[in-house]
């Protein structure tokens, strides 16, 4: 039974715009493009491109000189009503209370024909795409995703990832893990003969923080 939802928002600010998030949610936020100033009752934090920042707090976000394009992850319960602005993507997921669980966001970036060997992950996540093009197998269906393009993966299904044969390809991501994984990885290959070749991706850790539900 559906207990909670993760949801992805962008949010496209103009030159000094804000927007008020209110408390309740664990919430991520990685910043595009642009320049952003986070305050809440306790702090107030710049946040630069290609950088995240997650809180459970109310805060507003205020977009700098030249605006801002953010990415927003919230994790809540699935009968609560959605916050400020319009959800891209929502995706239903079975937590178990009495679980421990973190919240990891971070970045993939594959070179030109780089390839996800068939895998899973210990936990659900929704991608957004920032560069390139990619080519996602899972359950029989293929899916090309573009840039600014959001998905979901449950993480118990096996995916084969194929980037653009011509340019790099990144994207952002966040991910509900169990909180024994933090700072370890959450992939799992499937096949024995990908075990030992060459991974060509990399990865850039943001968030990676235990979390309440």
């Amino acid at each position: 039974m559906t207990t909670h939802e993760l949801r992805f928002y962008r949010d496209q600010l103009a030159q000094g715009q804000d927007l008020e998030l209110p408390a309740g949610c664990n919430r991520a936020l990685y910043l595009r493009s642009g320049s952003l100033r986070l305050v809440s009752t306790d702090h107030a934090v710049a946040l630069a491109v290609n950088d995240a920042w997650h809180s459970r707090a109310a805060c507003k976000a205020i977009a700098g000189p030249a605006g801002a394009e953010i990415y927003r992850w919230e994790l809540r319960r699935a009968a609560e009503a959605p916050a400020p602005g319009q959800v891209l993507l929502a995706a239903p997921l079975v937590l178990d209370s009495s679980g421990r669980y973190l919240l990891r966001c971070d970045r993939v970036d594959f070179p030109p024909g780089g390839i996800a060997y068939t895998h899973t992950h210990r936990g659900p996540g929704i991608r957004c795409l920032l560069a390139g093009s990619l080519k996602v197998e899972v359950n029989g269906s293929t899916h090309d995703i573009k840039p600014g393009e959001p998905w979901f993966e449950a993480g118990s299904d096996p995916v084969l990832a194929i980037a653009s044969a011509s340019v790099a390809t990144s994207f952002a991501r966040v991910m509900i893990l169990p909180a024994e994984l933090a700072g370890k990885s959450s992939i799992r290959y499937v096949l024995p003969e990908d075990q030992d070749k060459p991974k060509r991706q990399t990865y850039q850790m943001f968030i990676d923080e235990e979390i309440s539900i």
